[in-house]
């Protein structure tokens, strides 16, 4: 490996190795009616993405994928205070990504995935998100597969690869 490809593979590591611990003293930090969105992009940074909600609140993703296995949604009120704070990969979220959602919904429900591959015989494309496994020596991931030609989701679920 050459000097100049070495340092963004070098950086990257060590962001991935920071992020969750950073998520540790920053998240407990962010208050709902009281942290503003300068406060947050302080703490944070700037997110991945911007949803705007019909309601006038705007919500922001802050993903840990595709090294980490959280990705978390800040909702700002008209005001820019913070209304809600959530980790989005859970349980609870994983069962509301159904047949018929378009990839919208489903980036809204689950943030960005670690990421997509397309299977042309299948006529899917499928979006995996890293997430936390039971025992933790699995990898555990969560995928969601559309149909190519509609662009919805045909099924969902989960994977798992024991290591050894």
């Amino acid at each position: 490996m050459n000097r100049s490809n070495w340092i963004p593979a070098a950086l990257a590591a060590i962001t991935a190795a920071i992020l969750p611990a950073c998520d540790l003293v920053v998240l407990p930090e962010i208050k709902p009616g009281v942290t503003t969105g300068g406060e947050v992009r302080a703490k944070m940074g700037n997110p991945g993405f911007e949803f705007t909600n019909d309601d006038g609140t705007v919500t922001w993703e802050y993903t840990r994928q595709p090294a980490g296995v959280h990705c978390y949604m800040i909702t700002l009120g008209p005001d820019q205070v913070v209304r809600k704070l959530e980790q989005v990969l859970n349980e609870s979220n994983y069962a509301k990504a159904r047949e018929g959602m378009t990839r919208d919904q489903i980036r809204r429900l689950l943030g960005k995935p670690a990421n997509s591959t397309v299977f042309d015989n299948l006529r899917e494309e499928v979006w995996e998100w890293h997430i936390e496994g039971m025992p933790h020596n699995e990898l555990t991931y969560f995928n969601v597969h559309f149909d190519t030609g509609s662009g919805l989701v045909k099924k969902a679920g989960k994977r798992v690869e024991v290591r050894g």
